[in-house]
Order: structure tokens, then C-alpha cells, then sequence
């Protein structure tokens, strides 16, 4: 009998970049369809799962925002096993977050699954007049990794949806070639949850801190 919470994968992605290119409202959009303005700097991850419907199957996926700081990046890494999904995000008005890219995509293939499916994300695509990558510069970049490639808004929603519904329809394309199942039943756990990192790495709360400094979109 199907139910509600029913669903044939679960998928785990996380997003990761530099602090204030604005994950934790690409984030915010695309699991409540929110955004705002006061975002502060993630200090810790928080997670949230969304239901989609690819090709008659039920896919669930689990969306981890993850701190970009670089304080908390090996804290972090800890976060990225058993993804088999990850969207790099930068913003297109900074380009050393854009010359950061290489730590982000090294980090993922490091600690994430082996075949995990990978999507570079150009945020703050709203803010053209103070662009400082190219579309075309990023787009060849990805190329060379073999990443796919799309710039959005999470604050006017251009592309936000696309992204997702793109990285989990890439994700299912890999699953039905490999038809390893347990490789993407991560465990399922509760919506909209959060941990605060600490430095020492002996306390994880339940609840999400942010620090009212760098604005996101």
C-alpha cells in the first residue's frame, strides 16, 4: 500500500561553496520557497528532504546546506559521505569564490561516493551588472570537469527548481546504469532538521545558529 511518505530512492546532495554565495537561500527557495534578505553565514548544516516524481519513480531527496567556512571545512567533509550528488555554488560577482571551486570539487571526490553526480551553480545570476564570471568562462570550467553547469537566482527563483530537478534526474539516469540500490538508500531522517558545528567536534545541537554578517542570495 503506498502512503505519503512512500517513496522508491532517497537520494543524498549536499550544497557547498564558499560562505556567502548564497547556498543557504538556494537552499530556503527551492525546499519552502523563501528567501531572505538578512541571510547570515551558515554556522553548521542544515538538512531537508523533497519528493519528485522522474520517470514513474517516487525519488526523495535529501538536501544538506553545509558552512563554507573554512574554519569548519574539515568538520564539514564529514557531511559529505554517502552523497552521491553535490551542487558546487559560487557567485557570479566574486570571482575568488568562483578560483575556489578546485578545493570544493576536490573535497566532494574525496569524501562523497565514487560516482557521485556533480552540478556547478552560478548564483546570483539577478546581479548581471556586477558580474565578474562569465557564463561562458564557468560553463567551460564545468565542461572540463565533467560537471554540468547552470546559473541561478534565489532571490527572483530563475533556475532554482531546474537545478534540482536536473541534478536528481542525472542522479537516477546514474542509479539505472549501475542498479546498485544500496549506494542510494541513505537513511531517511526528519524534515527541516539542523546541527550547529562546533571546533572540537564533541557537541551537535539540534537547533541552527547564523551569524548576521555576509548577506546571501
Amino acid at each position: 500500500m503506498t502512503t505519503p511518505d512512500s517513496y522508491d530512492l532517497l537520494f543524498k546532495i549536499v550544497l557547498v561553496g564558499d560562505s556567502g554565495v548564497g547556498k543557504s537561500n538556494l537552499f530556503s527557495r527551492f525546499h519552502k520557497n523563501e528567501f531572505s534578505l538578512e541571510s547570515g553565514t551558515t554556522l553548521g548544516v542544515e538538512f531537508a528532504t523533497k519528493t519528485m516524481i522522474i520517470e514513474n519513480a517516487t525519488l526523495k531527496a535529501q538536501i544538506w546546506d553545509t558552512c563554507g567556512q573554512e574554519q569548519f571545512r574539515a568538520l564539514t567533509k564529514t557531511y559529505y559521505k554517502k552523497a552521491v550528488g553535490a551542487l558546487i555554488v559560487y557567485d557570479i560577482t566574486k570571482k575568488q569564490t568562483f578560483d575556489d571551486i578546485n578545493k570544493w570539487y576536490q573535497d566532494i571526490k574525496e569524501n562523497a561516493e565514487e560516482e557521485v553526480v556533480l552540478m556547478l551553480v552560478g548564483n546570483k545570476a539577478d546581479l548581471k551588472h556586477l558580474r565578474e564570471v562569465e557564463t561562458q568562462q564557468a560553463a567551460e570550467f564545468a565542461k572540463t570537469k565533467n560537471m554540468a553547469f547552470i546559473e541561478t537566482s534565489a532571490l527572483d527563483s530563475t533556475n532554482v527548481e531546474t537545478a534540482f530537478q536536473l541534478i536528481v534526474q542525472q542522479i537516477y539516469t546514474s542509479f539505472q546504469k549501475t542498479k546498485n540500490p544500496s549506494q542510494y538508500q541513505t537513511k531517511a531522517i526528519g524534515e527541516g532538521e539542523s546541527i550547529v558545528l562546533k571546533e572540537n567536534n564533541k557537541t551537535k545541537e539540534s537547533r541552527f545558529k547564523k551569524l548576521n554578517c555576509c548577506k546571501q542570495q
